[in-house]
C-alpha cells in the first residue's frame, strides 16, 4: 500500500510547522491517545490511514498539520465519534510574534467586517509606533531575545496593514487619556508617537475617541476589550489579561460587551476633540 504523502518523500523539516500552536499540539495528542487506547503503533495506524508513521508521529506531536483525508480516515480508524473532524475545524497553525491565546483573534480580524478596540492600559497594537511597540516589548518579563523581539515586532507591523489595506472596513478604537499620558523613552519618541496615532486615526475608515481624565466613571471599567463582526454576520468578543487571552463566543455576553462599548462611546470625547487634545499633548512635549 502506497502513502499519501509518498511522492512528497516522507515528512521532512519543510513539512514541519515553524511554530506549532497549541491546538495543533492539543489535536496530536487526542489522536495518539486514541490509536494507542486501540492499541495501535504509529505503523499500524499508519497503514490503515495511508500515511507514512513519520507524518502519523509529527501530527501527534504537534509539528503538522493534518491533511483533511487524514482526519477522515482516523475517524474511521478510531471509531467514527465524530471528535476529530469537530477538533480539526479549530486547528490553527503557529504564528511567530503572536501569543498562542491570541492568534484565534488576529485570525478573525483578517476577516472582519468591523472591529472596535477600547484600551486603558497601553496605546493599541494597531495605532503603535514602531519606538512605542519596540519599548512594550522590551519591558516585557521574561526578557525576549533579539529574534523574539523582532518577531514580536515584525508581526505588529503586519498587522497595522490592515488599517490601510482593509479601507471599507471601519476601525473603532477608545483609549484612556492616561495611557497617552504615560512616559516612555524621551521626547522625539514621544512625539513620533502622537504624531503616528494622528496619522492613522485621520483615516476615514478609522475613529479614535480618548475618554478624558475629568471624565467620570464609565461603562468598561472591567477592563479592556475587543469586539468584532465577520462577514457571516457573527458578533465575537476578545478580553485580554496577565499570561492569557479569551475569546468569547457567547452571543448573550457579546452583546452586553458591544452595549457597554456603545455607551461608552457617548462617555468619551469626539473623534474631533480627541485628535485636539492628542495635538495638544504633543505640543506640550
Amino acid at each position: 500500500m502506497t502513502t499519501d504523502d509518498a511522492c512528497a518523500g516522507g515528512d521532512g523539516d519543510w513539512e514541519r510547522e515553524p511554530d506549532p500552536s497549541d491546538s495543533l499540539r492539543t489535536f496530536g495528542a487526542v489522536v495518539q491517545a486514541l490509536r494507542e487506547h486501540a492499541g495501535l503503533s504509529r505503523a499500524q495506524f499508519g497503514e490503515l490511514v495511508r500515511f507514512s508513521k513519520h507524518t502519523v508521529e509529527s501530527v501527534e506531536l504537534g509539528r503538522r498539520m493534518p491533511d483533511e483525508s487524514l482526519v477522515e480516515r482516523a475517524e474511521e480508524v478510531l471509531g467514527n465519534t465524530g471528535a476529530l473532524r469537530k477538533a480539526a475545524r479549530h486547528l490553527s497553525r503557529g504564528e511567530p510574534g503572536l501569543a498562542a491565546w491570541f492568534r484565534r483573534w488576529a485570525r478573525l480580524e483578517r476577516v472582519a467586517v468591523s472591529l472596535c478596540t477600547y484600551e486603558c492600559r497601553l496605546v493599541p497594537g494597531l495605532l503603535q509606533s514602531e519606538d512605542y511597540a519596540r519599548a512594550v516589548f522590551e519591558g516585557t518579563i521574561p526578557l525576549l531575545t533579539d529574534e523574539q523581539l523582532e518577531a514580536q515586532l515584525v508581526a505588529r507591523t503586519e498587522r497595522q496593514k490592515m488599517l490601510h489595506e482593509r479601507p471599507h472596513v471601519p476601525f473603532s478604537f477608545i483609549v484612556d487619556e492616561a495611557v497617552f499620558r504615560r512616559r516612555f523613552g524621551d521626547r522625539e519618541q514621544r512625539r513620533r508617537l502622537f504624531d503616528h496615532v494622528l496619522e492613522r486615526s485621520a483615516l476615514r475608515n478609522v475613529k479614535l475617541q480618548v475618554v478624558p481624565l475629568e471624565a467620570e466613571l464609565h461603562a468598561c471599567l472591567d477592563g479592556p476589550v475587543r469586539l468584532l463582526e465577520t462577514p457571516e454576520g457573527r458578533r465575537y468578543a476578545y478580553s485580554e489579561g496577565q499570561q492569557n487571552g479569551r475569546l468569547i463566543a457567547d452571543s448573550k455576553e457579546v452583546r452586553l460587551l458591544n452595549q457597554r462599548y456603545d455607551t461608552l462611546r457617548s462617555q468619551a470625547l469626539t473623534p474631533q476633540d480627541s485628535r485636539g487634545l492628542l495635538e495638544r499633548l504633543r505640543g506640550d512635549l
